[in-house]
């Protein structure tokens, strides 16, 4: 975007996630949520599955649930931490 500074923002995988990235976290510039999320799917586009358990993922944003927000206006900080959890079984 012109103009606008990139956020230098961690995505952390969780569970199945982690297993399909192959990595507990890296980092991405990106000012929004949908941005980030576009960013983890192009650097594993190769890789259908992390694709696949990347969609139905919970996320998390600093702490707070992202829940039903539309990702594209949910706007990052320099240094953000998204916590993306696949759903899981068992308790």
């Amino acid at each position: 975007m012109a103009g606008v500074d990139m956020a230098k923002v961690t995505l952390r995988y969780w569970a199945a996630l982690r297993a399909a990235a192959g990595v507990s976290e890296e980092s991405f510039d990106a000012t929004t949520l949908a941005e980030a999320l576009q960013a983890a799917r192009s650097a594993h586009g190769e890789n259908s599955r992390f694709g696949s358990v990347l969609s139905i993922c919970a996320v998390v944003v600093d702490e707070t649930p992202a829940g039903s927000a539309d990702p594209a206006h949910v706007a990052l900080r320099d240094g953000a931490v998204i916590e993306l959890l696949p759903p899981y079984a068992g308790g």
